[in-house]
Parts: structure tokens; C-alpha cells; sequence
């Protein structure tokens, strides 16, 4: 006889345990995620569209704003649903799928520090900025991010 077992799923703390602070949970986290698609959404649709932004600054906030919705999208909607349906039980596929996304956008701090020097090139050097920061330059700076 063996003792042995296995995790099929995680239980989550829940926020709130009456009925009400859940569903105001929900709605908080649905005007949030809402906000940050619509936000986020119009950033990168301005900066795509608009040929006079094809400008290393916006670039950057065009990468910026994609993680962003990456990284929204991947906690908020398990959090929404265990609020909705008073559930809190997360399988552990759907724990390390989330925790894996969540890393894999993690990078916006490299990104803003990238951001960072693109402005500082742009304010302490700003005849060498074209030379300094070329679409290829840039492209590498994002994609190390």
C-alpha cells in the first residue's frame, strides 16, 4: 500500500465572502479590464495607423500598450469568473499557464527602461538621436526586452 496523491487543482483565498462584495468585485474588475482593452486598444490603434508616430518614442508605447493587454488579459478574467461564480478553485494546468504568461509579459520594465533611454537620447543627444536609435535599433532594443 502506497501514499501517494496528486494536485489536480489549486483553491484560491477569495476576497470577499458575502454574495454582494463578490458581484462588486466582478464589476470592479470588469470597468478595469474594460478600461485598459479600450485604452490600450486606441493606443496601439493610433500609433499603427497615423504615419506621423512611426517615431521610435511611439514604438515603444505601441510594445508597451501590447503587453499591457497581454498582461491584463491574463489574471483578470479567472479573477472576474471566481468572483461570478463564487467558485475558488483554479486546476494547476490553468495555475501555470497563468503564472507562465504572466512572466512572459513581465518584461515591461525592460521596456520602459528602453523608453527611458530613448528619451535620454533624445534630450541629451539630440543630433546623433537619428543615428542612435534607427528603425533596426529599435526593433533590437524591443525584441531583447
Amino acid at each position: 500500500m502506497s501514499n501517494s496523491s496528486s494536485i489536480s487543482e489549486f483553491l484560491l483565498l477569495a476576497l470577499a465572502d458575502t454574495r454582494q462584495l463578490q458581484l462588486l468585485h466582478f464589476w470592479i474588475f470588469l470597468s478595469i479590464s474594460l478600461a485598459a482593452l479600450l485604452g490600450n486598444g486606441l493606443i496601439s490603434r493610433v500609433v499603427a495607423c497615423n504615419h506621423c508616430l512611426h517615431t521610435p518614442m511611439y514604438f515603444f508605447l505601441l510594445n508597451l500598450a501590447l503587453l499591457n493587454l497581454g498582461c491584463i488579459s491574463t489574471t483578470l478574467p479567472k479573477a472576474m469568473a471566481s468572483a461570478l461564480w463564487d467558485t475558488r478553485a483554479i486546476s494547476y494546468t490553468g495555475c501555470v499557464a497563468q503564472v507562465f504568461f504572466l512572466f512572459l509579459f513581465s518584461e515591461e520594465i525592460f521596456l520602459l527602461t528602453v523608453m527611458s533611454y530613448d528619451r535620454f537620447v533624445a534630450i541629451c543627444k539630440p543630433l546623433h538621436y537619428g543615428t542612435l536609435l534607427g528603425s533596426r535599433a529599435c526593433v533590437t532594443m524591443a525584441a531583447a526586452a
